[in-house]
């Protein structure tokens, strides 16, 4: 007898895997991190913002380095008690710096310039480990601020131009300057206590509204051709475009070898060459032949190319590869593309790099900030120039970085704002203690944006990347110029979409938005762009302003008002614009 067996069960449905990376976006997104963060809510994911803060953290890593070579110029707190005894015969030692004709020289203040006196130099070795130490640290207390309270993709680090204004120009080559480190230092830490104020009372975002719509969605582009014109030099770039005696840039490209520096000097009654009082030596900016012969530059167009094309197929992690791919094929010694030659100076930079890791802790910068020089005008100049810069400048960026994020809305303003405001001034504040110029956000931070970076952990992850160079110091300031070139003049493509958002057929917004794009990189500074922009703003309305304030008190005729004499299309489009008073008013 034959038994029928039941059908075996129906398997159970099959439901689609999610892939590990995908369960821990859902998983993050649902914890109170993610809502904390606002990942779900800014459609991002948390892989996403990893990626994005990596990216950031490379592109503007160069910073570790290039900073503390340019504060190091100013000579820090070193002195000419660092300075050593030397025989007359530099080839003999002290000790036996006892023959004829032979003598032991003092030291005075002329040992710390060229040959520089070897006990300044160990010093300013110190003083430059010191201050690649306070940069991350500064940068690495400016991120978490910045990612935590004002959750925004925005990296901190101490701003390029503003750190050359305080070494070249208020200290001075070696302290050549008007006053001493320490003093610059105490003006920075005054300047950020007001900045800080002035964020706190709600006084910067007013003052940050005054500048007009034009000048403000020009800016974006005009910090994205900053941005790229970085890229293009050799000093934080592929070397691209170099110095000419007759039209100031053109073609460069050349290897170093075939590069020279460039200073002003005058020649006295009796022949004798010198430096021109307040001039600075360059950098090799100048190429005497063998343009577009530098194996730097092909390797940095090939990284720019590698970029390009992982854009153009939306690939994840552009930026990223192309950091690494030439980084890594630069860390390769005898080769025409290393970033260790074999100098001097190529010597100790392997050496450093071969360290891997390697912690130093401040001994001469932190704290080194004194107010002796108080009464001088020179200190109250230095201090103003800071705060006018910061206010324009970081104000600017932070604007510019959340319009290119998509955070603004048409009056400006964004989510975070006031936080944002609060954790650069702060982050100034703790720098100038730590012995750095000040901490703005920079404006690499438009390359993890571009990887889609939109909350807080974008710049929470730069910040822990920051903490790691504690660490691996060796391996980050080694990174070359050529392989930060390329992501940088690709970001500046990028942010020059804002452009179409410009009036142009309005001649008055137009001319200052063009006034604007084009000093930024120009000038060097994004301040003197937008002071540039919004001086020709207002000029271009002094007319209807005055004919508006003629009618308002009945001085003239509504109906009579304005003929005539406007910019193109000031007159015949009155409705455009409204009330041309309220072009620099607050907006609400």
């Amino acid at each position: 007898m034959e038994t029928e067996l039941p059908p075996p069960p129906l398997p159970p449905p099959q439901r689609s895997r999610k892939s590990a990376l995908t369960r821990l976006n859902d998983c993050v997104a649902g914890s109170r991190v993610g809502k904390r963060f606002k990942v779900s809510e800014r459609n991002t994911t948390f892989t996403t913002e990893i990626r994005a803060g990596t990216a950031t953290f490379l592109t503007m890593a160069y910073i570790l380095a290039v900073n503390a070579s340019i504060l190091t110029d100013s000579g820090g707190p070193c002195s000419v008690s660092d300075c050593v005894p030397l025989c007359s015969d530099t080839t003999i030692s002290v000790g036996n710096c006892t023959g004829q004709g032979l003598r032991v020289v003092q030291p005075d203040a002329t040992c710390k310039f060229d040959p520089v006196n070897p006990g300044y130099a160990l010093c300013l070795e110190k003083v430059r480990k010191d201050l690649i130490v306070a940069t991350v640290a500064s940068s690495l207390i400016g991120c978490v601020i910045m990612g935590t309270f004002a959750n925004l993709p925005l990296a901190m680090a101490p701003g390029m131009g503003t750190n050359a204004y305080f070494a070249y120009t208020v200290v001075g080559y070696h302290g050549s300057g008007n006053i001493t480190y320490q003093s610059a230092l105490a003006a920075v830490f005054m300047e950020g206590l007001l900045f800080l104020l002035i964020s706190a009372v709600g006084l910067r975002a007013k003052l940050a509204k005054l500048i007009p719509k034009p000048v403000r969605i020009s800016s974006s582009a005009g910090i994205g051709l900053f941005l790229a014109f970085i890229g293009l030099q050799n000093s934080e770039g592929i070397g691209l475009i170099g110095y000419s005696s007759s039209t100031l840039l053109t073609l460069g490209g050349c290897p170093s070898s075939s590069r020279r520096s460039l200073a002003p000097v005058v020649t006295a009654a009796n022949g004798t060459v010198s430096l021109l009082a307040g001039g600075t030596v360059s950098s090799d900016i100048y190429c005497l032949r063998d343009r577009m012969e530098s194996p730097t530059l092909w390797l940095g167009i090939l990284g720019f190319v590698i970029i390009a094309y992982c854009l153009i197929k939306n690939v994840k992690g552009a930026m990223i590869y192309g950091i690494v791919f030439v980084t890594f094929i630069s860390w390769f010694r005898n080769t025409k593309v290393t970033a260790f030659p074999n100098t001097d100076s190529g010597d100790a930079a392997y050496a450093y790099f071969k360290k891997v890791v390697d912690v130093h802790a401040i001994k001469k910068t932190a704290g080194a900030l004194s107010f002796k020089s108080i009464g001088k005008g020179k200190f109250w100049e230095a201090l103003v120039t800071f705060l006018y810069v910061d206010i324009l400048d970081t104000t600017g960026t932070l604007y510019s970085m959340a319009r290119f994020a998509g955070f603004a809305d048409q009056n400006g303003n964004f989510e975070g704002q006031y936080f944002a405001f609060m954790s650069d001034a702060t982050a100034i504040v703790v720098g100038s203690l730590l012995g750095t110029s000040p901490v703005t956000a920079f404006i690499e931070s438009s390359t993890g944006i571009r990887e889609g970076g939109r909350t807080g952990l974008t710049a929470l992850t730069a910040a822990g990347y920051f903490f790691l160079a504690f660490f691996i110091t060796p391996l980050l300031a080694s990174i070359p110029a050529w392989a930060v070139g390329p992501p940088l003049i690709l970001v500046g493509v990028l942010m020059m979409r804002s452009v179409v958002e410009i009036d142009w057929n309005d001649m008055r917004h137009a001319i200052p938005a063009f006034v604007t794009l084009i000093l930024m990189p120009l000038t060097y500074s994004i301040a003197y762009g937008l002071i540039g922009g919004i001086g020709t703003f207002i000029v271009l309305h002094i007319w209807d302003w005055s004919d508006e304030l003629l009618v308002k008190f009945g001085l003239v005729n509504g109906g009579s008002g304005g003929g005539g004499g406007g910019v193109n299309g000031s007159h015949g489009q009155p409705k455009e614009d409204g009330n041309a008073l309220k072009a620099m008013e607050p907006e609400p």
